[in-house]
């Protein structure tokens, strides 16, 4: 498994470098060729690397009710900023080691134990690889939708938290670009002449922070503010970037109204200003469910048996693909890459012990699904 890991970090696969992310699903495609009863399919895309979606024989003959596992192939670290895979005595670092390679090495290595076994032909089961994650799977989310459909779950390998918390819970999240225009002026020969687009953007600013409510697990930030010509200039142009995330589809919604509103009265606010909200909704919520949590106890107890923990994680404020997967009526848990921290920075790591027992759980459920000792939803 480390050795495989190795190989894989070593490749950038920077979700604009699809060159280096291609390499890696072909490193992942050979290695799931070896394993018998499993089958690869290679989904090009025009923007970024390949996608991949890999099938056991008893799902591709069948496919309604089979267990789905979902990873990405991406990272956030374009070349030259972060690279090389390093062991650092239990601690394995390097670029995607946990966000999330080391993950797809859980999968794979669980699938080749079930293949070893003769047991994998038997076992309904699609795993599939986007490449585009870390910018909200623009691709990845309608393939996902589409090759998963009809899955009975979905398992999803994303960073492994601390205790092996398993997540049942994601924040939704969204985002907004709001465009203010005016009417430039001199600011001391033709001040009353002008009309102040920053001033407009400033009033939209201050209405949008105020839609956070904590005690609904509601934010919305105003993250990037950039206009004007000079302090000499009365703006006609100024512009903002706002991220939102919240726990219900209904708030989302709710957010995007307010977020319209907003720009109404801010304009009315000075007059011969405009604004505008182009706003959108990246990720439903991965909201908890009744047959998302009889899943999670289903996993919980394979990870118990392979001496793992089994506690279910607090609600996660960023998003992943298993709201994806959720959005469609698909039961899914999350996080079931190995146990780790710092993804997202130059000090990600995973820690190397857990990587055979994270493998030896799925595989346990895998086994537990074919024999029908799972859930069946």
């Amino acid at each position: 498994m480390l050795a495989l890991l190795e190989r894989l970090v070593n490749l950038n696969s920077f979700t604009d470098n699809p060159r280096g992310g291609d390499a890696v699903g072909e490193v992942i495609a050979s290695e799931l060729s070896t394993i018998p009863g499993l089958h690869a399919r290679r989904l090009a895309s025009a923007r970024f690397a390949a996608h991949w979606v890999i099938e056991s024989d008893a799902a591709k003959a069948s496919p309604a009710g089979h267990v789905a596992l979902v990873g990405h192939l991406d990272t956030v670290f374009p070349p030259g900023t972060f690279e090389g895979f390093r062991l650092d005595g239990e601690l394995a670092r390097g670029p995607g080691v946990l966000d999330m390679k080391g993950g797809l090495v859980v999968a794979i290595e669980a699938l080749r134990a079930l293949g070893t076994i003769g047991a994998l032909p038997e076992i309904q089961v699609r795993f599939a690889i986007v490449s585009d994650e870390e910018v909200g799977s623009p691709e990845g989310r309608p393939l996902l939708q589409r090759e998963l459909a009809g899955a009975a779950c979905a398992l999803v390998f994303e960073a492994g938290r601390d205790g092996d918390r398993i997540i049942t819970a994601r924040k939704g999240t969204g985002g907004a670009t709001v465009r203010a225009t005016g009417r430039a002026a001199h600011a001391g020969n033709a001040h009353q002449q002008g009309a102040n687009a920053i001033w407009a953007l400033a009033r939209f600013i201050d209405r949008a922070q105020r839609l956070t409510d904590y005690s609904r697990g509601v934010t919305v930030n105003v993250g990037k503010v950039s206009g004007g010509q000079g302090r000499n200039t009365v703006p006609d142009a100024a512009e903002a970037g706002v991220d939102f995330r919240f726990v219900s589809l209904e708030d989302g919604e709710a957010i995007l109204a307010a977020l319209s509103a907003a720009a109404r009265e801010a304009a009315a606010e000075v007059p011969g200003t405009a604004v505008e909200v182009d706003s959108e909704i990246s990720r439903s919520p991965l909201e908890r469910t009744e047959a998302s949590a009889a899943l999670y106890r289903e996993y919980a107890a394979c990870a118990r048996a392979a001496g793992l923990g089994d506690a279910e994680a607090p609600l996660i404020g960023g998003g992943s693909d298993a709201s994806t997967t959720a959005e469609i009526g698909i039961p899914s848990i999350d996080g079931l890459g190995p146990r780790g921290s710092g993804f997202h920075t130059k000090d990600e790591l995973i820690e190397v012990k857990t990587l055979v027992p994270k493998a030896e759980a799925l595989a346990a459920f895998l086994l537990g699904r074919a024999s029908g000792g799972g859930t069946k939803t």
